[in-house]
């Protein structure tokens, strides 16, 4: 397996489970590893909580997959209180960075104070040697220290949201399904007998009933202003209901009054209530600044030069040259190649190979494509 084979010692191991098929799983390898497992659910959803939310996942309806997942493995488990932390972190910032105009990402938050951090704590305090996950992640033991690479399954590796763990937890994080395909390990779960080997995958974000848009008409003013065309010198061609609602790349629902030519949102302004659009062409970057730079190597300073930079998550890694800015709390990426829908708000992602080397959070895009059909 990717994380680490259990000495003589038999040590602790914390394992995060969802009540899903890939933590499940995870927790059954450890177990069936050797491994001392203790099983632990955080829970999230407020007694409040609005009707919708919360049920794919992190749900009561979870928990119980979880503990009967644990019941059937003869572990442990235990349902840990992180409701405060998760309306800090992950709710409270969520709608006015969509007002600012920005497209924000909350599980890397979540999986920087929550879910790893802080859970790595309460690990600590349990006595447990081991976090464990079912993230589609490799822990590689370099001669640095541990490393974080892509997962095997291209489709479901998560690197993309791990970026802005705190390093110091990395040595104590073990990832059973890194080598694994999800196909594989549903296989897995049919072959142990889980109740949960067919249970779908959950998707969106947990605390959001049904879509983003939905969501933020339910906590933003309309606030109506011009959509401008970048192609016809920032004409008016239609009327938004504020910036908050939509997002870099978006091409349908962007309230034009005509529609004879396809268009992609391409900039949120905010402070003057301007949405523009352009063709394909024009969203796209050949460079961008990330600020709030989180690095998994000792040194920054040794960061290569060449690197694969990610902006979306659905997306490879492309070829791009980094330039670290004083201080090295914020970076540059120069892009080999124009990159589509390089937004505010979301993460730019650095890899050396399938090595994930950090982070951070957009902030400027510079080297925009013709405004051409």
């Amino acid at each position: 397996m990717t994380a680490v084979d259990a000495p003589t010692a038999t040590p602790k191991v914390l394992a995060a489970m969802s009540g899903g098929v890939d933590s499940s799983v995870a927790t059954a390898l450890l177990r069936d590893q050797g491994f001392d497992v203790v099983g632990s659910m955080l829970r999230f959803w407020p007694d409040d909580r609005p009707a919708g939310a919360f049920d794919v996942c992190c749900s009561p309806e979870a928990a119980f997959d979880a503990r009967r997942i644990a019941d059937k493995l003869d572990v442990p488990f235990y349902l840990l209180d992180a409701r405060e932390d998760f309306e800090r972190v992950v709710v409270d910032p969520f709608v006015p960075a969509y007002a600012r105009g920005e497209t924000p990402n909350p599980c890397v938050w979540c999986n920087r104070e929550i879910k790893f951090g802080g859970l790595a704590e309460r690990a600590r305090k349990l006595g447990c040697t081991f976090l464990a996950t079912g993230h589609y992640v490799r822990r590689v033991d370099g001669s640095d220290g541990v490393e974080l690479h892509r997962g095997r399954d291209d489709d479901k590796d998560q690197t993309y949201f791990l970026w802005a763990l705190p390093r110091w937890v990395l040595p104590y994080l073990l990832f059973p399904l890194g080598d694994l395909t999800k196909a594989e390990v549903r296989a897995l779960a049919v072959e142990r007998k889980l109740p949960v080997a067919w249970k779908p995958s959950s998707n969106g974000l947990c605390f959001i009933a049904d879509d983003v848009r939905s969501h933020l008409t339910q906590h933003l003013e309309p606030r109506p202003g011009p959509v401008v065309d970048v192609s016809q010198g920032d004409a008016v061609v239609g009327e938004h209901q504020g910036v908050g609602f939509y997002t870099i790349g978006q091409k349908r629902g962007l309230g034009l009054w005509k529609s004879h030519r396809p268009r992609w949102v391409i900039d949120l302004d905010a402070e003057r209530n301007v949405v523009s659009v352009g063709p394909r062409s024009a969203c796209t970057w050949t460079s961008a600044t990330a600020e709030q730079a989180n690095w998994l190597v000792p040194d920054p300073d040794g960061l290569p030069r060449r690197v694969q930079a990610q902006v979306r998550y659905r997306q490879r890694p492309e070829p791009a040259t980094l330039h670290l800015e004083p201080g090295a709390d914020a970076f540059r990426l120069e892009f080999d190649a124009p990159q589509f829908a390089v937004t505010v708000g979301q993460s730019a992602v650095v890899y050396d190979g399938d090595r994930l080397l950090g982070g951070g959070v957009i902030r400027a895009r510079v080297g925009r494509g013709p405004a051409v059909d």
